[in-house]
């Protein structure tokens, strides 16, 4: 019926068959004959016909205005669901999630809403959680902080990852602690959260390190004691492994020290950003 149905809104916009027919691709017996099938379908005369003319009477106008609303859902029924037609979506995260746990869940939700424009917005956790806060980020994966996140936000764990001493391969088999005092050392940027762990963890070994770089890019980091230029405690994530050439990870004992990746967004996310944030938590793995 569809067919007849758009026929029908050409005739009344061209006026006669043989105009409709010219514009739609048909001969004017093609179009009169979809008008009478159409007839015969509805159960009313749609046109008040004089000898060769055919004029759209009262029951053809009502008919009209149905069959455009019919032919609009038509038309409707391959495209996306509304909330998926436009959205913009501000997601923050931390360099080592960029192109492996946030692809992953990228991958999911661009499955579920294909017309949502994304903004990946990198930087440490610290001003992350800030934008987030203000609601200049719809949700962030970031390192959570040791003071907790503010009452207003939601913290959802995602993966932990262990810190290790990474080392030059030239390097002995060593105590890590000796290798740690003796060896210049490439400090974690102690603003960012994974720094402040460090920080802390370094105090509460109650020894004193040689500092000689600090730098808050991870791979930045392995490169450079990759290089001989020292030593550095830093985490173990999936976006350095396998290691770099040249740098060998030494565990740091029973002296173990995690960082806890997760989300944050407000209390009250919308569609879209739970469910980005449940295809977080299925791209873990």
């Amino acid at each position: 019926m569809i067919p007849e149905l758009k026929t029908l809104v050409a005739v009344s916009k061209f006026g006669t068959f043989s105009a409709a027919g010219d514009r739609i691709g048909l001969t004017q017996a093609a179009v009169s004959g979809q008008m009478k099938r159409l007839e015969e379908q509805v159960g009313v005369a749609l046109f008040t016909r004089t000898g060769r003319s055919a004029v759209i009477n009262a029951e053809g106008l009502r008919v009209l205005e149905q069959a455009k609303a019919i032919i609009s859902m038509f038309d409707d029924l391959g495209k996306p669901a509304e909330h998926e037609l436009a959205g913009h979506l501000r997601i923050g995260a931390i360099a080592s999630v960029q192109s492996t746990l946030l692809a992953r869940a990228l991958v999911r939700f661009r499955a579920r809403f294909p017309r949502h424009r994304l903004h990946i917005i990198p930087g440490i956790s610290l001003n992350l959680l800030d934008q987030v806060d203000a609601g200049e980020l719809d949700l962030a994966v970031v390192i959570k902080p040791s003071h907790g996140v503010p009452k207003e936000l939601f913290w959802t764990p995602l993966v932990g990852e262990p810190y290790v001493l990474a080392v030059p391969l030239e390097l002995g088999t060593k105590d890590w602690t000796s290798i740690l005092q003796q060896e210049p050392f490439i400090r974690y940027e102690r603003t960012s959260f994974g720094g402040r762990q460090v920080e802390r963890f370094l105090k509460s070994q109650s020894f004193s390190v040689s500092e000689s770089i600090e730098v808050d890019d991870l791979q930045a980091m392995f490169a450079l004691v990759g290089k001989g230029l020292g030593v550095a405690i830093l985490p173990i994530s999936e976006s350095n492994m396998p290691l770099p050439s040249g740098v060998r990870a030494i565990p740091l004992g029973e002296n173990r020290l995690t960082r806890e990746i997760g989300m944050v967004s407000k209390m009250r996310p919308d569609e879209a950003v739970s469910a980005l944030a449940d295809c977080l938590l299925e791209a873990r793995g």
